[in-house]
């Protein structure tokens, strides 16, 4: 996007020079004329060089001209991270001015690489070919990036839509800063190419709830990111906040959320290039308080408000209590289940009543793979 401003004032430029020439100017002139250019590109160099440093924090990556010259697309992230990669364009990671950790810190070679056997794959992705099968027939229309533990070696298949998308990855830690350095690792890949518009993250243990054209149109035209951001009165929620974190971040502004969250570029960008209330959550929030349920949640809410639905469009069933929430085994899968999960909430979108408020689910354990499989052609409507 900076390549195409400053394209369009240098032809600008040229056609002024033109004009002079064409006025046939004295040699003086010609030679200060010359001279003032010279000086006046050794600025605006000095003046680019100076931009480019802060491309992930200035607000005019955000305007709206980068669609005229890239195509739109949605994406989905975290064990499963996926994009829109129909672009090969590509991003020189940049360093923040003031030191701060910027795009290079939280980025891996343009290509997503890791070696990783059949094996470990599918062990760590059991429901593989259900995504399998709902990606099938979209190629460039999304973009796959995936965070797996350090010590997998082996690539999956070539003919996987998982090839040679799993990012150089560090440890994570339940319950620790790490989760949302992942999360923002993730969001600084995908964001090297800019035909990627909209960010999913998910786990191994999601299931998508409806065909891949239905989530697709769900999210390219909301007018929102779907991040869950509450203020929970509770123990848990409130009394979580550390008076430490004041003025910057006050009680007011305490916000609690799901990780599992899907938001826009403009939002992705302000997300992987905050240094303003990062640190204070990584100094001041600790367990008690999870980084990864209050951070995103309190930072959507300060930063931009108006941009997010204040919802998840990852269902989860909490309903039986406990640190974690209820897991779903093979005997639970069943069309009337997945139905109520489709369409048994109302919600907005775009301001309207809908009932269609959840995209994806979890937490489905490995053996619901053969009934989702055999349900998936009815209900979802992939191809069996």
């Amino acid at each position: 996007m900076k390549q195409c401003k400053i394209t369009v004032f240098v032809e600008q430029l040229s056609t002024r020079i033109k004009r002079v020439r064409g006025r046939s100017l004295n040699i003086t002139t010609t030679i200060f004329l010359c001279l003032s250019l010279a000086f006046f590109i050794m600025i605006l160099g000095m003046f680019v060089n100076n931009r480019a440093r802060k491309f992930l924090s200035s607000d005019e990556i955000y305007f709206p001209q980068l669609s005229a010259f890239y195509p739109k697309s949605p994406r989905l992230s975290y064990s499963y991270f996926l994009c829109n990669s129909s672009s090969d364009l590509s991003l020189h990671p940049f360093q923040l001015s003031n030191g701060s950790r910027g795009l290079r810190d939280w980025t891996a070679p343009n290509q997503p690489s890791h070696l990783m056997s059949d094996k470990e794959l599918i062990g760590k992705l059991p429901l593989g070919p259900l995504w399998e099968k709902f990606f099938k027939g979209h190629a460039g229309l999304y973009s796959i990036y995936l965070h797996t533990s350090p010590e997998f070696t082996e690539e999956p298949p070539e003919s996987s839509v998982f090839y040679k998308r799993m990012i150089p990855s560090e440890q994570v830690e339940w319950g620790q800063a790490t989760m949302v350095d992942a999360e923002r690792h993730l969001l600084a890949n995908a964001l090297l190419d800019f035909s990627n518009e909209r960010f999913v993250l998910l786990s191994e243990t999601c299931i998508p709830l409806f065909n891949f054209t239905t989530i697709y149109n769900y999210l390219i035209n909301s007018n929102h990111s779907f991040v869950g951001s509450i203020d929970d009165p509770r123990k848990m929620g409130r009394g979580r906040y550390n008076k430490h974190m004041w003025p910057m971040i006050s009680l007011l502004d305490w916000r609690k959320g799901n990780q599992w969250f899907e938001v826009h570029w403009k939002l992705a960008i302000e997300i992987v290039s905050d240094v303003t209330y990062y640190p204070i959550f990584e100094n001041h929030c600790k367990p008690p308080c999870y980084m990864d349920e209050h951070y995103l949640a309190t930072l959507v809410t300060k930063i931009q408000p108006s941009m997010n639905s204040n919802r998840s469009i990852t269902w989860v069933d909490w309903s039986r209590g406990g640190s974690h929430p209820t897991k779903f085994g093979r005997k639970d899968v069943s069309e009337a289940f997945l139905n109520r999960v489709r369409q048994g909430f109302n919600c907005t979108y775009n301001g309207i009543t809908t009932t269609v408020c959840f995209l994806f689910a979890r937490k489905f354990q490995p053996r619901t793979l053969e009934p989702l499989l055999r349900i998936a052609p009815v209900l979802l409507g992939f191809n069996p």
